[in-house]
């Protein structure tokens, strides 16, 4: 078919569509020749259009066809050298997807034409595959960017008043009860107003959704019957993935996602994406030619020095080269639209040491970070690191640059450590619960920086950290080989279910424990999606590919009573401006006032010492945080001023009794929190200067001296 087409432009990126006429643009530096391919319908097994791209600026393919209108499917065809030994792996016969997809009109389905080798030849990826993949290829979709927004806004929630929700969207909405059938799984479900109300009743400010990005459901779990249900397997950067989608896969994910980002945006909630930057879903030498690696491996992959193989700093089989200028681009690109086009308020980052690494050791001054901090539009959001990779050197804790915020993979274990019993100092637990200072206050970062957690998607569940030692994946069909050993978990005396009354309460306790922990330290919170009600994998700690019961909310089987524990808990955070502090406690007298901003009291009621620090049989300690003492300012410039409060921790195995400190801290306390009654109260007993309290072992009590006196 002859067709008229016009030279087009080399930016943006991607499928453009605008007056009447598509403008497509492709980068592929090592190619010496670029199809479009134009299908009719998404199983379409060959292209009824082909049309050679002849224009070429700054390595960019690009071409404009008329007429064309959005819901066009297409993809790429590229020629160019077969040299897996040079990091080339050009082959024509491979439909390719577009890296600037907006959308993905559908999922890959398995071949081993998806392959740019023959499968089984014994010359392995050396050979040459002459078989069409087309037939086996989603293709990309040009879209219609017009969506009414209704003058959204982003809440731009400051840190110090934002509680994370880490949640999946097929997982959060799939057996919820109040959500129509039709949309459960959906964006649309994640919309709908019964989920936007359980998350406003729960008191969170943001979700942080795992992998919406179009991913790959990879082969080996797919012939187990399994499937790659987190998403770490990233295909499509710009591209929200179409099996969340209840309106359609010809670009209606896209308004889908939109409308749902509107509809939380509203409620006051936050979006936040889990980004998979530091690699694809192509895997190794072995893996599928589906987009990068046939577009021009060598120009967007770390290879090693045989070019043959990558470099894998993600367990994955490969690792995008951020050093180059076009990945680069290609990051920052998909940040960009995801903010400005698609309205999302931040990302967390997952493996971000990744990232980092100028040739293989991790680099904090990485262009990565430089264009990052330039950038006016990605600058403002949030930006959450996952600071670690598999690679050497890759544990990175405490040591990306200002403006982020990361994962505090050292709070997690400290704090878990001290509820289960194991021997460790009482300073580290001291400075987990008040930010972290230790690791970020050196670099003129803030207590924001940490993101606290007891547990994420990866490993067990607040439910199983109480009620397994082990981990139990034979679901996941690897003989439990799979997922951590050392979990740092304790199961109260019996492993998994039991119907011993002893061990639920203890478990119930614990998890309180953990909760009140989490929630009254300062930092930002993340809690995990059904955390809040008990939900359980079965001891399963890497439910990557249970797309299924397992990953599922079970909001049938929900605890109300720990779910209502929770919301007072969120609640009594929210309330008081004490537990989410912009700036770090100094310790010192308070002008005016005699008393430090934070004080540590040993059970006798006396002030802790250095030796009361160092021991590491130490237990238990009180936290006295002074509401006279908030040194920064609120948003018009005001004193802020709250309550204070007398934390008791005690994770001896037996109750202990506290004596409270001299008056100078407070006359009068009034107790407001106990975790081994579940007990989160406004009127609880009040106690004076010299009384004792007892506190049950492995409990929490909290005592409220009101501003005004009691």
């Amino acid at each position: 078919m002859n067709i008229t087409v016009y030279p087009g432009e080399p930016f943006p990126l991607g499928a453009t569509w605008k007056d009447d006429c598509v403008n497509f643009a492709i980068y592929a530096e090592n190619a010496v020749g670029v199809d479009l391919c134009l299908f009719d319908a998404p199983d379409g097994e060959t292209e009824p259009l082909k049309i050679r791209m002849k224009e070429r600026d700054h390595h960019v393919w690009h071409v404009c066809v008329p007429g064309l209108k959005p819901g066009q499917l297409y993809g790429y065809r590229m020629y160019g050298p077969y040299e897996p030994e040079n990091g080339h792996r050009f082959n024509p016969h491979k439909l390719l997807l577009d890296p600037y997809a907006k959308a993905i009109g559908g999922t890959i389905e398995w071949d081993d034409a998806l392959f740019g080798y023959e499968v089984g030849h014994p010359d392995g990826d050396l050979s040459f595959s002459d078989v069409d993949s087309a037939p086996f290829m989603p293709k990309a979709v040009v879209i219609d960017p017009d969506f009414d927004w209704e003058g959204d806004k982003p809440p731009k929630i400051p840190y110090h008043l934002s509680v994370i929700y880490e949640t999946h969207v097929k997982g959060f909405t799939k057996l919820h009860p109040d959500i129509p059938k039709k949309i459960r799984g959906t964006y649309a479900g994640l919309a709908h107003p019964a989920a936007i109300d359980y998350l406003k009743k729960l008191g969170v400010t943001a979700v942080e959704l795992m992998p919406v990005h179009q991913f790959v459901n990879d082969r080996h779990l797919k012939e187990k019957g399994l499937s790659n249900y987190w998403g770490y397997n990233t295909i499509g950067f710009f591209a929200p993935d179409v099996r969340y989608s209840s309106s359609g896969m010809m670009g209606d994910q896209v308004a889908e996602f939109k409308t749902m980002v509107k509809e939380l945006h509203k409620a006051g909630i936050e979006v936040i994406l889990d980004v998979v930057y530091n690699h694809t879903g192509e895997g190794n030498q072995m893996g599928p030619t589906l987009s990068f690696k046939g577009i021009d491996n060598a120009a967007y992959y770390r290879l090693a020095e045989n070019g043959r193989y990558y470099m894998d700093y993600t367990g994955t089989g490969n690792t995008l080269n951020a050093m180059y200028p076009n990945v680069l681009r290609l990051i920052m690109d998909s940040l960009r639209y995801w903010i400005l086009e698609m309205h999302v308020d931040g990302f967390r980052f997952d493996l971000a040491s990744t990232l980092a690494r100028e040739l293989h050791e991790v680099n904090r001054l990485s262009a990565f970070f430089d264009i990052i901090h330039q950038d006016p539009v990605i600058s403002q959001v949030k930006l959450i690191a996952e600071p670690w990779d598999v690679g050497e050197g890759g544990y990175q804790v405490g040591k990306f640059p200002p403006g982020w915020a990361e994962w505090n993979g050292k709070y997690r274990d400290c704090v878990r450590d001290y509820w289960r019993g194991a021997d460790s100092m009482l300073g580290e637990f001291a400075e987990r619960f008040t930010g972290s200072p230790d690791l970020y206050k050196e670099d003129y970062r803030r207590p924001t920086a940490s993101i606290n957690f007891i547990t994420a998607h990866d490993g067990f569940t607040l439910n199983d950290l109480v009620s397994y030692n082990e981990k139990h994946n034979e679901d996941n069909g690897e003989d439990n080989n799979d997922g951590e050993s050392h979990n740092r978990s304790w199961n109260c005396g019996v492993e998994g279910p039991t119907d011993d009354k002893a061990v639920c309460v203890l478990r119930d306790r614990q998890k309180r424990n953990f909760l009140t922990t989490l929630f009254l330290s300062q930092g930002v919170p993340m809690l995990v999606a059904g955390d809040e009600f008990g939900r359980t994998q079965n001891g399963n700690n890497n439910a990557y590919c249970q797309d299924n019961e397992i990953s599922w909310l079970d909001w049938a089987n929900a605890d109300t009573r720990l779910l209502e524990f929770t919301q007072k808990l969120i609640q009594l955070r929210k309330d008081h401006p004490v537990f989410c502090r912009r700036r770090w406690f100094k310790g010192q007298p308070i002008k005016g006032v005699g008393i430090e901003d934070i004080a540590w009291f040993q059970p006798s009621g006396e002030e802790m010492t250095e030796e009361n620090w160092s021991h590491d049989f130490a237990k238990s300690l009180a936290v006295f945080l002074n509401g006279r003492g908030i040194r920064s300012l609120g948003p018009k410039g005001e004193h802020i001023l709250d309550d204070s409060f007398y934390v008791i921790f005690n994770a001896y195995h037996e109750p202990l009794t506290f004596s409270l400190p001299p008056k100078k801290w407070g006359k009068k306390w009034r107790k407001v929190v106990d975790t081994s009654e579940d007990m989160i109260e406004e009127e609880g007993d009040v106690y004076q200067t010299g009384d004792s309290i007892l506190v049950e072992g492995r409990s929490i009590v909290v005592l409220m001296q009101p501003y005004s006196g009691l």
